[in-house]
């Protein structure tokens, strides 16, 4: 039976690997760069980080190398408070990512090599289902193989759990998968990939979200960068203000941040809008700070944030 504030993720732990330059390189091209980072990322281990340092019970499903990338994941798990439920495989590698990041606006461009979790299956899921049974939330990402996706969002739909799919990278998706989403959180980008619309202002964001309506998702919450997000769904649709923490120092992780927070808040049993509004709060502080998992705020910052907006 679904637990309150239980969250499980199933995704991808990578190490990131950061350079930092003036600009992004043309294709071609070598930059001299300013700065290198080695830290934890992945989009669902940011996801997990995010959602127990806001005090969500969180369960983290994926596989790791046996090598010191994944001595590095369980590290970060632990001191954040994510629960793993991980296989360790020996003849693989733990995934790493290169970011590459404008110094002056913070956008980024990233390459990834999922490693051991690119072999995540449909059967690692079936282990785990009593685990995903249990929670309120169910997230996942597409950073995995789409049917080990599926099959979780497929357990958590049978036993009445609040499904999110996150996704990112994007990739066509079947009827039959978006049907299983209650919550659906694409980007600007993401959005405009799956369904063809492209997405130059509120108008058009929302005639996307009407076309993965009218496939079967439940709601759908486009991200939208410093305007916030829009949440759109049978007989609503609201723009929630992003929330402003200070400048930006690094957007890496920020839509990681945002579904964090939207999981979490949609476990304790927030509305959809409220959590919406958690979520942002949550990217919001996220960017302030240099690095992905590393830059996930405490429930405490959170919560001041919002009491200031």
């Amino acid at each position: 039976m679904p637990q309150a504030n239980r969250v499980v993720i199933l995704g991808v732990f990578v190490a990131d690997t950061s350079y930092r330059a003036e600009r992004l390189p043309r294709i071609g091209e070598t930059l001299l760069g300013r700065s290198f980072v080695l830290g934890p990322g992945g989009k669902g281990s940011n996801q997990a980080v995010a959602a127990a340092r806001l005090g969500a019970e969180v369960s983290f499903i994926t596989r790791l190398g046996a090598d010191a990338f994944g001595d590095m994941a369980l590290g970060v798990w632990q001191e954040a408070g994510v629960r793993p439920a991980v296989r360790r495989d020996p003849a693989s590698y733990t995934g790493a990512a290169c970011i590459l990041i404008e110094d002056g606006t913070g956008d980024n461009a990233i390459v990834i090599a999922p490693g051991a979790a690119a072999d995540i299956t449909p059967a690692d899921l079936d282990a785990e289902a009593d685990l995903i049974s249990g929670a309120a939330v169910f997230v996942t990402q597409l950073e995995q193989p789409l049917a080990a996706a599926v099959r979780g969002l497929e357990i958590a739909r049978a036993s009445g759990v609040t499904t999110i799919l996150n996704p990112a990278p994007a990739q066509p998706l079947d009827d039959a998968v978006l049907r299983l989403c209650d919550y659906l959180t694409p980007n600007e980008t993401e959005a405009s990939e799956i369904t063809g619309v492209a997405i130059t202002d509120l108008a058009s964001a929302r005639a996307a979200a009407d076309r993965l309506l009218a496939r079967g998702v439940g709601s759908v919450v486009v991200t939208l960068g410093a305007q916030g997000a829009l949440l759109h769904g049978p007989g609503r649709s609201v723009v929630v203000p992003a929330a402003s923490a200070g400048p930006v120092v690094e957007t890496t992780g920020a839509g990681d941040a945002f579904n964090g927070g939207f999981a979490t808040a949609l476990a304790r049993g927030e509305d959809a809008a409220a959590a919406v509004r958690y979520g942002c709060a949550t990217a919001g502080l996220s960017v302030t700070r240099a690095g992905a998992a590393r830059s996930m705020p405490s429930r405490a910052e959170v919560e001041a944030l919002l009491a200031r907006l």
